[in-house]
């Protein structure tokens, strides 16, 4: 009797094993790794809906390979050390890909687990060393500093004979920084303030006197869209009159939301904007405004647009192997004529960087403006 009830307990869970494994191959599981509480609450939230849009279209029109797309979201608090145990446990669980961390603090960490098991991670990170260390699983959603900075480095030399650079002290804001300092050391514009911030800063007086008192002719700034808004609130606030320029973080929908009209008259580039004279950008912001009743900002674009990168990737592997996505995502050009979704063309290098169209956005009566369209740096 014994030996029966053990050998029918035995077949009960092969039975269960193999009904786990073929749900599993008739899904392709994701994690949404990001930032929903903290100070990267406004930039994860906007990713993780993007991604949950994205996945939504995708599995109304037949999914992937016929097979439907499974999501998950964790919460990584803004920090390292929980998306890291977040990353591992989605390896664990055996994903397809990752979508975050979008803070570069985060993904600096994190990024070591889903490398380990060889599973393909999206980032909305744009430190510059986050895809220079030569991990073959990291991914762009976005321009990194390497490839943003030189288009902004070529404004500036045109704008001011003096500069003030005002930073957040984290991997992305020195990562800027330094990478901005090296490509103007040549140039005819002059870093004459280095001013440092911290991360959740509240107070931009003494950031803004000193800048003030170095008589530059312009501000850099680079922080966090939340400190963006105050820093910009401030700068009203001490009578600045002169440019303002930054890259993505200091023009985004939610800094005009909160720094009303001390956002206008700033003047960023930025990769990616609702606002770009593309029909599908404002296809994609129809949609996610009728999702969730807001107007997405870059981290809702970059969110949307990696899944569908995901789904071309998978497409030309042929298969649901991590390891054939993340070598068939190297080198992969992807047409946004095939692959909507994507919304521009955009191509990958060996070091998981992109390169794709770009804009020169101020912000006029409280919306950003688009005043120029700059080309792929392949393109040039």
């Amino acid at each position: 009797m014994q030996k029966r009830f053990t050998l029918k307990l035995a077949a009960l869970c092969a039975l269960a094993a193999m009904t786990g494994l073929v749900q599993a191959q008739q899904t392709i599981k994701i994690a949404n790794i990001v930032e929903l509480s903290g100070p990267g609450t406004t930039a994860g939230t906007l990713f993780k809906n993007g991604v949950e849009l994205a996945v939504k279209e995708i599995n109304d029109a037949g999914g992937i390979l016929g097979k439907k797309i499974e999501s998950t979201t964790a919460d990584t608090q803004t920090n390292p050390g929980v998306a890291k145990g977040l990353t591992q446990k989605a390896v664990d669980d055996g994903v397809v890909a990752i979508f975050g961390p979008v803070y570069s603090g985060s993904i600096m960490v994190s990024m070591a687990e889903s490398k380990r098991a060889g599973v393909p991670n999206f980032t909305g990170g744009e430190a510059a060393a986050i895809t220079q260390q030569g991990n073959p699983y990291v991914f762009r959603t976005a321009f990194g500093q390497s490839s943003s900075f030189p288009k902004l480095a070529k404004y500036i030399n045109t704008k001011a004979k003096t500069l003030a650079v005002i930073y957040v002290n984290n991997d992305f804001g020195k990562g800027g920084r330094d990478t901005l300092a090296k490509l103007l050391e040549t140039g005819p514009t002059k870093i004459v303030a280095d001013i440092s911030t911290d991360a959740g800063q509240v107070d931009f007086s003494a950031a803004v006197l000193k800048a003030k008192q170095s008589n530059a002719d312009a501000i850099f700034a680079y922080t966090n869209e939340e400190e963006s808004a105050r820093l910009l609130r401030e700068l009203k606030k001490q009578g600045w009159t002169k440019p303002v320029i930054g890259e993505t973080t200091l023009t985004g929908q939610k800094v005009i939301e909160l720094a009303g009209d001390a956002a206008n008259g700033a003047v960023a580039h930025v990769g990616l904007t609702v606002d770009a004279p593309i029909p599908e950008m404002l296809k994609f912001k129809a949609k996610y405004y009728q999702a969730y009743g807001s107007i997405s900002d870059h981290n809702g674009i970059k969110g949307y647009t990696s899944v569908y990168v995901l789904k071309a990737a998978i497409e030309k592997a042929g298969k649901l192997d991590p390891k054939a996505v993340a070598q068939a995502l190297h080198g992969l050009t992807i047409s946004a004529k095939k692959t909507p979704g994507v919304i521009m063309d955009v191509s990958f290098d060996a070091n998981g960087d992109l390169d794709r169209e770009s804009f020169l956005v101020e912000v006029k009566n409280g919306r950003q403006v688009v005043v120029a369209t700059l080309p792929a740096l392949g393109k040039k």
